[in-house]
């Protein structure tokens, strides 16, 4: 699991099927902005936790659904390290 921040939302109206109806957020992981599919409604600005791999596919919707990063929970307080 990774905790990102998100950036913004992602519009990208050509998808493949089975991806046309899931939220998409630009997130911050450190240094690094990655794409994730939002299963929860995380808002710019929400700390989130984010998990990859087989747990993002499934957390998605499908073992066969094409995300290696999927935003599964909102983080209610957290305040990062400088």
């Amino acid at each position: 699991m990774k905790i990102c921040q998100v950036l913004k939302p992602l519009v990208s109206t050509n998808r493949i099927s089975g991806f046309e109806h899931k939220h998409l957020q630009v997130v911050l992981d450190g240094s690094s902005k990655m794409v994730a599919v939002d299963a929860v409604g995380a808002v710019p600005g929400d700390w989130v936790i984010c998990v990859g791999s087989s747990a993002a596919r499934e957390a998605a919707g499908s073992k066969e659904y094409p995300s290696d990063l999927t935003i599964v929970g909102i983080i209610d307080d957290w305040q990062p390290e400088t």
